[in-house]
């Protein structure tokens, strides 16, 4: 898989040079190209940011350069072209697979008061949010968006069965995990774990994921018991 990022702070993305996503990089596991907006300003002083018009506070990313740097990345448009943007879909763990699934995707990062209209209405596919709150631009955003999608391509985790029991694959929170020592602080590992016996572990951890998933997120529970056909979860 491709991922392209379009930004005007490159430097921004090192961070995805370290840990796992670092390590799958390095073993080309999958390809993380960025690209500097500012490198297709037709500006003489490579300026890529306006007023905008109508008046209000902050700037506005001009559309030229943004629309020279994508078609230049995808002339034939076959990319998922996606803009970071509050006012976008939620991100959620069945999209993060969805994308996981592309041969390539396109991440374009906003700043200041964000892109001039016509960029995203000629050459966006679609506005993706990671959450209901704003940030001073989308390169956060994209790297919360790369790791999601990395840890689904094949390779990249140490073991390909990692991402079935975690958070949200089945629907349900993650049960609580333990390691050595077997007794911290006068708190002990449950017995069930050092049982050996793995019909009651797995029995254990799915009614640990249920008892979470109604403590923490009542919403969650609901979809799972309605999918289930159980209780319909409607505690306050």
């Amino acid at each position: 898989m491709r991922i392209s990022v379009l930004t005007l702070f490159p430097e921004m993305f090192d961070a995805l040079k370290h840990s796992i996503i670092g390590r799958a990089l390095e073993e080309n596991k999958f390809i993380l190209d960025i690209h500097n907006i500012r490198d297709y300003s037709k500006d003489k002083h490579l300026k890529c940011d306006d007023y905008a018009f109508g008046g209000g506070c902050g700037m506005v990313m001009t559309p030229q350069p943004i629309f020279d740097c994508i078609n230049a990345i995808d002339p034939e448009r076959r990319a998922r072209r996606v803009y970071l943007s509050p006012k976008g879909r939620r991100l959620g763990q069945d999209l993060v697979t969805a994308y996981a699934g592309l041969g390539h995707l396109i991440l374009l990062c906003g700043h200041y008061e964000g892109v001039d209209q016509r960029v995203i209405d000629l050459e966006i596919d679609e506005e993706l949010s990671i959450g209901d709150y704003v940030l001073t631009g989308g390169e956060l955003a994209a790297m919360v968006v790369i790791d999601g999608i990395a840890r689904y391509l094949p390779g990249v985790l140490g073991s390909e069965q990692s991402t079935d029991e975690e958070s949200f694959s089945n629907g349900l929170l993650e049960y609580p995990q333990y390691t050595r020592p077997q007794t911290f602080n006068g708190l002990s590992v449950p017995e069930v774990l050092t049982s050996g016996h793995h019909g009651n572990v797995k029995k254990w951890r799915l009614e640990q994921s249920v008892t979470i998933t109604k403590k923490m997120r009542k919403d969650l529970y609901r979809k799972f018991t309605a999918r289930n056909g159980k209780e319909s979860g409607k505690e306050k």
